[in-house]
């Protein structure tokens, strides 16, 4: 049960931005924002998901992971609603932020509640939380594409945060085993001197500084090589499937491989596939390649959450998905903002050149701190004050 609801929870929050990932280019035509704006605008919500993965998400771990949920999401609802009834920039920026700071501050307690429930398989329940996610935003361009010609842009957005409302209702009657550490009340930044997690958090960031560069041109390159609105769309959901078959495969596998390995190797193949989105002369080459991108990221994206689940202990899990999520919506934000920019003034080839070259040097960084960890697969515990070495947990086979 507890599954089921903060899945559908989650699903219903990532298609909220599936909604605004296809709704940008309606911004820009009907609207007319730039596309250095547009940038703005994705990275300002990860900017704010940011700030409340840092500062809120830490009091999951203090007895009130189920609260930080519901105000997470009832905040999201909030800025859903501004973004779809807004027709200039700054209330969309606005909108944009409120949604932010309330899917930083639900994720990461979320995501505590789906560890803690049944750590002995963390990794497949991860797996399957990051399904449900794409799941949602794979069904944001589908919503979008049947409600924006006849009911305008607000009406996705109204849709969506309908059913986010109705999900809350469902979450708030599923009852938490909620558990109080008193033991840390300083900010979970102070985890990354567990090497083994400082390098999971960096790739989890270059993670997301291929995400922040996808969701930032998508719509913007179909849009310029002529393709039609609902044949990107249909392309986000076709992109999403593979990820949502193989998310639990791959959550699986990160668990008994070693997150960081499977990490790694994710990694490069997507610094490639980003790389190759610069140079493919139409539409369909684009789709051909996201489609192999797709599989690839459907059995590797959600190793770096798995990471950071088993190198801190299990009284610091919302903080710690709560730094790694900072990280990701931080490095995510910069580089809409960056390759926005870019695309702007020198074309997707430098755009997506760039977001390629950025992650292999935070794939070198992360895989650098991590090295004492590389063939990590059970977890962590930490012997002692935060930073001494960890050390595997003994095995109960």
């Amino acid at each position: 049960m507890i599954f089921v609801a903060f899945g559908g929870l989650m699903a219903s929050l990532a298609a909220g931005y599936g909604v605004l990932f296809t709704i940008v280019d309606d911004y820009r035509d009907d609207y007319g924002i730039s596309e250095t704006a547009i940038g703005v605008v994705i990275g300002i919500g990860f900017v704010a998901a940011f700030l409340s993965q840092v500062l809120i998400a830490p009091f999951a771990d203090r007895g009130h992971a189920r609260k930080v949920v519901l105000f997470g999401v009832a905040i999201n609802v909030v800025g859903l609603l501004l973004m779809g009834f807004s027709t200039t920039l700054a209330p969309i920026l606005i909108g944009r932020f409120i949604s932010g700071i309330g899917i930083g501050a639900a994720v990461p307690a979320a995501r505590r509640i789906v560890i803690l429930a049944d750590p002995n398989h963390l990794g497949q329940n991860l797996g399957r939380l990051l399904a449900a996610e794409v799941f949602g935003f794979a069904l944001g361009p589908a919503i979008s594409a049947v409600l924006v010609g006849p009911f305008g842009i607000p009406a996705p957005f109204v849709v969506v945060a309908g059913a986010t409302v109705v999900m809350l209702a469902f979450v708030a009657r599923v009852q938490v085993a909620e558990s109080a550490t008193t033991a840390h009340r300083r900010l979970a930044v102070d985890l990354l001197r567990i090497r083994p997690f400082a390098g999971a958090v960096v790739l989890g960031a270059a993670v997301f500084v291929m995400i922040g560069s996808f969701d930032a041109l998508w719509a913007l390159v179909h849009s310029d090589l002529g393709t039609t609105k609902w044949v990107a769309n249909l392309g986000i959901t076709l992109f999403a499937l593979p990820l949502i078959v193989l998310g639990p495969i791959g959550g699986r596998w990160a668990q008994v491989y070693g997150p960081f390995k499977v990490a790694v190797a994710g990694l490069i193949a997507g610094a490639i596939f980003m790389s190759l989105y610069g140079v493919m002369p139409t539409g369909g080459l684009v789709f051909a390649v996201a489609m192999l991108h797709a599989i690839s990221d459907g059995f590797t994206v959600s190793s770096t959450g798995v990471a950071v689940g088993m190198t801190v202990p299990e009284d610091r899990q919302a903080g710690a998905q709560g730094v790694l999520g900072g990280a990701q919506a931080l490095s995510a934000g910069v580089m809409a903002v960056v390759t926005g920019t870019l695309y702007d003034q020198f074309g997707r080839t430098v755009a997506y050149a760039v977001c390629g070259s950025v992650m292999l040097v935070f794939v070198a960084t992360g895989a650098w701190l991590a090295r004492s960890a590389w063939s990590l697969n059970r977890p962590l515990h930490v012997d002692g004050p935060i930073g001494s070495e960890p050390s595997p947990v003994p095995s109960t086979n």
